[in-house]
């Protein structure tokens, strides 16, 4: 059976899809606004001229009801399934999204899921390098990374940017657990052919996922930094997306989610509404003959289709600019993914 990677664009934070039976409640295009923040008691639904409706308590109280109703299914299709989320860009830099991520992954650990979270850190890895007069440098979507590079990116994403998310998961109520590839070697890396131009950056070798399963079986969450050593002990840039999806094949994970900037990829650069719906590995590989398919999005592509021909069931790349997007991803029979569609031939 073929196997599907869902890449779809996102719309308006949280909205009503057009099979709510709550969409009736204004003739305009409509969201909700949480939390309630004009009365206590009150949930207020705003249309997109601005107008606003008043729901009683009561309503309020059966509309929660409801949600959390028809959310069974999803929670039914995922309880006791890994889920594997790679958090990086936007969705890391703005502190409100940093905290709808959080809140989410929390949310799905506390329904039965078992989240497990690889991060970057790109935006603070430019932070620390530019505060130290070092000129960040990119080759075909990856970090050119020296010696001095790769010691500050080990400093930023081992000992900040990780230290920091299992603080504020384990802040909203869970059990988070930070790691690094180094960590009881679940990660070993390679140097990548290419280590003329990009220096210490690497590639997976392999995954022992020993030291997860007893995590995930007792409900914690991994958090898992994107930098390893080989056997020799050299430590190792290793871009994030491929980290996360490497891991998802070693756990069979039933769901791969990468969080990125963009809403999709356009066939046409110039036209909005070239956003592509469907298309086939051959012709990924010749959008990114032809430049169309670039820097960021190579990697994040590349290890979608290689996490799927290893096993995982499915695998999303959606907009993380949107708050709750993780949620809505999983929560809900449109997601919030989809840019366009990749089917691996069985």
């Amino acid at each position: 059976m073929a196997k599907a990677l869902n890449l779809s664009p996102s719309t308006s934070t949280l909205p009503l899809s057009s099979s709510s039976k709550y969409s009736n409640l204004l003739k305009t295009p409509t969201t909700l606004s949480f939390p309630f923040s004009h009365h206590p008691n009150s949930l207020t639904i705003k249309s997109s001229a601005a107008t606003t409706i008043p729901i009683s308590t009561t309503s309020a109280n059966q509309f929660r009801v409801d949600i959390l109703s028809e959310s069974l299914p999803y929670i039914q299709k995922f309880r006791g399934k890994t889920i594997v989320v790679k958090y990086g860009g936007a969705a890391m830099k703005q502190p409100e999204l940093k905290a709808s991520v959080v809140s989410d992954l929390v949310l799905l650990s506390c329904v039965g899921l078992r989240p497990v979270l690889v991060h970057g850190g790109g935006p603070e890895i430019n932070h620390w390098l530019k505060l130290l007069n070092i000129e960040p440098l990119f080759h075909e979507g990856l970090r050119v990374t020296d010696a001095k590079t790769m010691e500050i990116v080990s400093m930023v994403l081992v000992g900040k940017v990780n230290k920091d998310l299992v603080s504020l998961i384990n802040k909203a109520g869970a059990t988070a657990v930070g790691l690094s590839g180094m960590d009881g070697r679940l990660i070993m890396a390679k140097p990548t052919p290419n280590s003329a131009q990009l220096g210490f950056v690497g590639e997976v070798a392999r995954v022992d996922p020993t030291i997860l399963q007893p995590l995930v079986n007792n409900g914690h969450i991994p958090v898992i930094a994107s930098v390893a050593a080989d056997e020799l002990g050299q430590s190792y840039n290793i871009n994030a997306d491929t980290v996360a999806g490497e891991v998802a094949a070693a756990l069979g994970a039933e769901k791969l989610i990468l969080l990125t900037d963009v809403a999709g990829i356009l066939e046409n650069k110039d036209d909005p509404g070239s956003l592509l719906k469907e298309i086939d590995i051959k012709g990924v590989k010749k959008l990114i003959d032809e430049k169309k398919v670039a820097g960021g999005m190579i990697p994040k592509v590349n290890c979608c289709v290689a996490s799927l021909s290893q096993g995982v069931r499915t695998a999303s790349i959606i907009d993380g600019r949107v708050q709750h997007s993780l949620l809505h991803e999983i929560m809900s029979e449109e997601g919030i993914a989809l840019s366009f569609l990749i089917l691996l031939n069985s």
